[in-house]
């Protein structure tokens, strides 16, 4: 609620005269004012009867001698007047009642012009939505003060910064309004806020200016109607730029990147697009309320287009290319996190693909990635929790259809995504070493198991073969590991075979080359997956403890018989099946969907077969039922 005033602020006789007024404070200061008199002090200190000492009257001292009630003293009025920080009185409705010189000179004006104007118009509040609020409010009694800053305009043209206070005076109907010059200090923050937020090198924003216009441009693009409501992103760096720097030095790599920097203003310039450098040789393309995928795109081919000119640094001729990932969507719902974790993506995507080259962000492969990565992190726990299960498919003899066999095949019963085949998590695990753990559990397993089956069909005893990683050779003891299963589950080793793929097997030495011999030597089989398909250095087969090899599914495909049959594949087929014979091994055709193509491999001498014209994988109890017989041969599981 307003205060009823009784008396005016201040008023001098013959001529009424309007002074400041208002409270002293702790010191016997009024807001602005300077250090009392020691008159003023004396009169403070002798109040009259019934006065305590510093209290005052309608924004007077109290007990100032010979001073009227409503009297301010010259000296106060001196002060007023000779004070260095520009004030001016105004009340409660925001109008100027008086003004200091300070205040005039700040602004261009004679103090008595500025009387009866709009505070806020002085101080510019009304530009300034938040600052205009608040002003309100102090002046309606519902706010303590306003301190804000504002540029303003001097009346010969030229700006300054002003430090704005609104404040009520106390036991007054007044408001104190003051302004403090920090234009000076306004430019020195400027120029270290210019220092901090760009790189010396380029010149170009930095890491931290980028982020933070993005995060303005995404705020502002949720409240602005006028815009696209769109935000688009060119995220790039250099390939090659490392040989440079390392070649040629440091100095010859930031003249590089300023030259780098100059063409890709150039290309963002028609477009008012933002440039930074994000550190090293990484650098971004900032585009506000975009169109759409494709102006982030012309852009994108622009820079490459740019950047695919020879640059002269140094009396040298460089040339360099980039990798650009590209992402644009709506701003709403887009967090600065997520449009720089697709960028990123995206941009290794580029690289992934040839480099030189720019990549549009696609949701469909950042959910493979992510489904990925969500496997690659639980993955041993999953061997932990034994979320993994064994299926079988059985190895059937060409000539006489008899199970000789099975093959264990890993499946993973994810909580989230259900049954995965081994092609979804077996490269993940190889990359993360999840493979040592699993490998081991999957060979423990198939070993229980064949035992079983052993122990209940002792007259027909199964092979079981298990696939083995290269990296199990590498980072576990295998040779340990395997007589350590059998012996605990009690499988004789000639029951076991562990398959190994050509490239893992071909060209192998020293510890893998030992590991294998071990393991023959201990009776187990040792098998070459996917023959075919890699090194196919067939003269090191001789010297290889193998014992089978499994050719490749791509062989067989060209014995189908609805298709023309194709004479080289049965030659090159027949050729390495006589040569393994010779070599004292046996043959396993991989694949195999027709009883045409298991008769024709039979007919040039493969041992076995294995593919879904006998049976797909199946789970143990399903094996018991083929053993000693025949499977299904239909294909059904």
């Amino acid at each position: 609620m307003h205060k009823t005033c009784t008396t005016d602020l201040y008023e001098t006789s013959p001529t009424r005269e309007r002074a400041v007024s208002g409270s002293l404070d702790g010191q016997g200061r009024a807001p602005g004012a300077t250090l009392p008199t020691i008159t003023e002090r004396d009169g403070m200190a002798s109040g009259g009867p019934g006065e305590v000492a510093g209290e005052v009257s309608a924004g007077v001292p109290a007990g100032v001698p010979g001073s009227p009630p409503g009297t301010v003293p010259s000296d106060y009025r001196a002060a007023f007047n000779a004070a260095r920080l520009a004030m001016a009185v105004i009340d409660r409705e925001g109008t100027v009642l008086d003004a200091n010189p300070a205040l005039g000179s700040l602004l261009g004006a004679e103090p008595a012009g500025l009387i009866a104007r709009s505070a806020a118009d002085l101080a510019d509040l009304r530009e300034d939505p938040r600052a205009w609020s608040e002003y309100r409010e102090v002046l309606h009694g519902h706010r303590e003060r306003l301190c804000c800053t504002r540029r303003l305009r001097h009346s010969d043209g030229h700006f300054l910064w002003a430090e704005i206070t609104v404040e009520p005076v106390p036991d007054s109907c007044g408001m104190l309004l003051s302004m403090a010059d920090i234009s000076d200090r306004r430019d020195l923050q400027v120029r270290l806020r210019h220092l901090q937020m760009h790189d010396p090198v380029t010149r170009l924003p930095n890491r931290n200016l980028f982020f933070e216009r993005l995060a303005a441009a995404l705020e502002s693009a949720a409240y602005d109607q006028g815009g696209t409501g769109r935000i688009g992103l060119c995220y790039l760096d250099l390939d090659g730029f490392k040989a440079i720097n390392d070649t040629l030095g440091h100095r010859v790599g930031d003249r590089l990147l300023g030259a780098v920097a100059q063409r890709l203003t150039e290309c963002a310039a028609p477009g008012g697009h933002l440039v930074a450098r994000l550190g090293g040789d990484e650098f971004a393309l900032l585009v506000r309320d975009s169109t759409g995928t494709e102006q982030l795109c012309e852009l994108a081919r622009s820079v490459l287009a740019a950047l695919q000119r020879p640059f002269e640094v140094g009396g040298q001729r460089l040339s360099v290319s980039a990798s650009i990932g590209v992402v644009e969507r709506p701003a709403a719902g887009t967090h600065t996190t997520w449009l720089m974790q697709a960028a990123d993506t995206t941009l290794y995507w580029a690289k992934e693909d040839g480099k030189a080259r720019w990549t549009l962000f696609d949701p469909e492969r950042n959910a493979h990635r992510m489904t990925r990565q969500a496997l690659s992190s639980t993955l041993r726990p999953a061997v932990e929790r034994e979320e993994f299960v064994l299926d079988y498919q059985p190895l059937v003899g060409l000539v006489d259809g008899a199970v000789k066999g099975v093959e264990a095949l890993v499946r993973w019963d994810h909580p989230r995504f259900g049954r995965l085949s081994p092609n979804r998590f077996i490269s993940l695990a190889e990359e993360n070493g999840a493979i040592v753990p699993l490998g081991r559990w999957v060979l423990r397993t198939a070993c229980r198991q064949a035992r079983a089956w052993q122990l209940a069909h002792p007259r027909n005893p199964l092979i079981v073969s298990v696939n083995v990683a290269v990296r199990q050779v590498w980072d576990s003891d295998l040779v340990a590991d395997v007589a350590s299963i059998l012996a605990e589950t009690g499988l004789p080793p000639e029951l076991l075979q562990l398959e190994l793929t050509e490239s893992a097997v071909m060209g192998s030495a020293g510890r893998p080359l030992q590991a294998l011999l071990r393991l023959s030597e201990m009776g187990v089989a040792i098998a070459i997956d996917d023959f075919g398909t890699g090194y196919s250095n067939l003269a090191y087969l001789s010297r290889l403890p193998v014992s089978t090899l499994k050719l490749d599914g791509s062989f067989v495909q060209g014995f189908r018989a609805e298709e023309h049959p194709n004479p080289a594949d049965e030659t090159i087929v027949q050729a390495l099946v006589e040569l393994a014979h010779r070599l004292g091994l046996t043959v396993t055709a991989e694949c195999v969907e027709s009883a045409e193509q298991a008769e024709r491999l039979a007919r040039i001498g493969c041992d076995t077969g294995q593919g879904w014209f006998y049976s797909r994988p199946v789970p143990p109890d399903r094996v018991s039922a083929m053993i000693g017989g025949h499977p299904a041969a239909s294909g059904a599981p």
